[in-house]
């Protein structure tokens, strides 16, 4: 079942739901793209999730 709803940073539309960090101080759910960026962003390094390496 999709969620209803859109990401709290982009507003698109939903693949798969993620509740951001509390520290990245954002109010919503957060898209896969979205959340993958922000891990990037946030926990420099290597990141299976991401697909990319500092």
């Amino acid at each position: 079942m999709k969620e209803v709803g859109h990401c709290a940073l982009c507003s698109g539309p939903f693949d798969h739901v993620y509740v951001p960090m509390q520290s990245w101080n954002i109010k919503g759910n957060l898209c896969s793209k979205c959340y993958s960026k922000k891990i990037g962003e946030h926990y420099p390094g290597t990141h299976e999730r991401v697909g990319k390496s500092d």
